[in-house]
């Protein structure tokens, strides 16, 4: 069994930068095969540039189109391949002592998980900014923005754990991910079979925020990736993440981010 040591990745390096136990690379994915077996010396989150990638460990084996995010603990056994032609991810991994050091508990990081929650994407979104930007306060800024999502992960945690969720939620939460219709609150009754005001009055309690910012979150999540493809127009990303058009996305994005998407994707597609 191949064991990775500290910053090694299969395929080729474009950029890496290291700092306080916390190390940050963007890797382009030539290899048409799939790589070895192996398991990492340190836990990490690979989140997919472009492309079309399969994260397979020994209870499943995962499509990991692009905007998909992933984590990885130390002890994973795994293999990964690629579903496309061309492929690139950005690699955050980190030392087990910097858990320590910022007074984490490393049981919220246990095993393998696609993270669908939007929240956390934002949040990493924002770090992987920071990653390209790399000014004066980067590398604090890099810092503050893993410790919330390790609290965003460990809140979603809590939540799941000493809540009784209904069943009707993790529907909901596939038609957010999944459908691109319009989503009211007498679409959604529909589909769920659950009262529009039991929807409106729930939801906040098992998704962090409120109904209308959650669905706002998954366009933008939606969005982020699309930004990455320098042949999509924002008119086209807007349509195709779910806003009305390319002035309401721009007023969202910029709510979120402090900069509009055009500047964004300038910083995105800058190596």
């Amino acid at each position: 069994m191949k064991i990775l040591t500290k910053g090694q990745y299969y395929g080729i390096k474009d950029l890496e930068k290291s700092f306080n136990g916390i190390l940050l690379s963007q890797y382009n994915y030539n290899t048409g095969r799939p790589t070895d077996w192996h398991y990492h010396e340190n836990p990490y989150f690979w989140y997919v540039l472009n492309g079309n990638m399969k994260d397979c460990n020994t209870k499943m084996k995962t499509l990991c189109p692009a905007g998909s995010l992933m984590f990885t603990n130390w002890q994973e056994t795994h293999y990964g391949s690629k579903h496309s032609e061309n492929a690139a991810g950005f690699h955050l991994e980190f030392e087990k002592s910097w858990l320590k050091k910022n007074d984490i508990n490393l049981t919220i990081l246990e095993g393998s998980q696609l993270i669908q929650h939007p929240k956390i994407h934002f949040l990493f979104a924002k770090l992987y900014q920071e990653f390209l930007q790399n000014d004066t306060y980067s590398k604090i800024a890099i810092e503050l923005l893993l410790v919330q999502i390790c609290d965003a992960l460990s809140d979603l945690r809590d939540s799941s754990t000493t809540q009784n969720i209904p069943e009707w939620v993790e529907h909901l939460k596939e038609l957010v991910h999944f459908d691109n219709s319009d989503l009211n609150l007498k679409y959604l009754s529909e589909q769920l079979g659950v009262h529009p005001t039991h929807i409106s009055r729930a939801a906040s309690k098992y998704l962090s925020v409120n109904l209308g910012e959650y669905i706002r979150q998954q366009k933008l999540k939606k969005a982020i990736p699309l930004l990455l493809n320098i042949d999509y127009s924002l008119t086209t990303i807007a349509y195709e993440a779910g806003f009305a058009d390319q002035s309401h996305f721009n007023r969202v994005f910029n709510s979120v981010f402090d900069i509009n998407p055009s500047s964004y994707r300038k910083k995105l597609n800058k190596f």
